[in-house]
């Protein structure tokens, strides 16, 4: 396995998933109820409460991230992946 191999590994991508979607709802204000509304005037049914377990566990599809940054308007959205810890021995 290669140093970025490694690295990666190391990264918690749950947990960056996780901060991308609660950084961009706090960005605009936006609560779990209102998002689970807006979700549901879409057409995704999802409760609150359900809606909070799947926000703080941060294991959700791609497809429901961008439901989500669908329900808050969010037109364009910077990510900055993670800094990998890479060691400098070899």
């Amino acid at each position: 396995m290669n140093r970025r191999s490694q690295a990666s590994e190391a990264v918690d991508w749950h947990k960056e998933a996780n901060r991308l979607l609660r950084a961009e709802m706090v960005r605009r204000g936006v609560t779990i109820e209102q998002l689970a509304q807006q979700l549901g005037s879409m057409g995704f049914v999802e409760s609150p409460k359900s809606l909070a377990v799947k926000v703080s566990r941060g294991k959700f599809q791609l497809a429901f991230f961008l439901q989500c940054m669908s329900a808050m308007d969010v037109d364009m959205l910077t990510v900055q992946p993670p800094r990998l810890a890479v060691g400098s021995g070899g």
